[in-house]
């Protein structure tokens, strides 16, 4: 599997909800807090075509939002199973 980094924020429901999906099927990733990095703020800006959308994963080269949070979309871009 490509390097997942998930662009996040500590207040943000949807970043955990990504975060535990992920620890649950084993799938390793690195995050970013984007309040913590302003490079990574403005990364998160431009992939969003001008939006602070939490989460923000990075798998390879491809950027996608997961905003509101969806399980099946979630597990569709990054070919895992929906189920444990």
């Amino acid at each position: 599997m490509e390097p997942i980094t998930i662009y996040s924020a500590g207040w943000c429901p949807d970043c955990r909800r990504v975060k535990n999906f992920l620890k649950e099927r084993g799938v390793e990733f690195q995050e970013v807090d984007i309040d913590k990095d302003e490079a990574s703020e403005e990364l998160v800006l431009r992939v969003n075509q001008g939006k602070r959308k939490v989460p923000t994963l990075k798998v390879g080269e491809r950027y996608f939002a997961c905003s509101p949070f969806s399980a099946p979309q979630l597990a569709e871009e990054l070919n895992i199973p929906l189920n444990r």
